[in-house]
C-alpha cells in the first residue's frame, strides 16, 4: 500500500507519519527532506516499507550514508517529482492535429470551429511550429 504524507515542517510530518503509517504500508512519499529522524519514524511505524520517495529537489541533500544504509536494508530512496506549474489545457495530440490540419490547407478559423478551440489559440499552436505561413493572407 502507498501512502503520501505532506506537511509544512518536520514536527508536523513526524506527527502525520505516526497517524498514517501501519504494517501494510510498503511505499511512502514525503514532501520534505528525509532526515535521519524522519526515516527512523517511517521505519518504526511502517516496518514493511520498501520504497521511500521525496521531491527531486530535496533528494541531492540526503546523505549518501543514509541512502547506502537504507539500500542495505532493502529499502530504496528515490526522487519522485510532481509536475510543477499550471497543467496544459490541450495535450500534445491536439496540438499535432491542429498543425496537421493547417498544413493540409484548412484555415485557422475552420480548424477553430471544427475542433472547438479558440481562434487565438489555434494561431498560437500553429506559430509554435515555426510560422509556416503561405502567401494567401490568413492561411498558414
Amino acid at each position: 500500500m502507498r501512502v503520501e504524507v505532506k506537511a509544512k515542517n518536520n514536527a508536523e510530518l513526524v506527527r502525520k507519519l505516526r497517524e498514517s503509517l501501519s504494517d501494510e504500508v510498503t511505499e511512502v512519499y514525503i514532501n520534505l527532506r528525509p532526515t535521519k529522524e524522519i526515516l527512523v519514524r517511517i521505519l518504526e511505524n511502517a516496518p514493511n516499507v520498501r520504497k521511500i520517495s521525496c521531491p527531486p529537489s530535496l533528494y541531492p541533500k540526503v546523505s549518501k550514508k543514509v541512502i547506502a544504509a537504507l539500500a542495505q536494508m532493502g529499502i530504496k530512496l528515490l526522487p519522485e517529482g510532481y509536475p510543477r506549474g499550471r497543467p496544459r489545457k490541450y495535450d500534445e495530440g491536439t496540438v499535432r492535429r491542429v498543425r496537421e490540419l493547417i498544413r493540409g490547407g484548412m484555415s485557422a478559423k475552420e480548424v477553430s470551429e471544427s475542433l472547438g478551440i479558440p481562434l487565438r489559440t489555434v494561431y498560437y499552436m500553429a506559430k509554435q511550429v515555426g510560422g509556416e505561413r503561405s502567401r494567401s493572407g490568413g492561411r498558414f
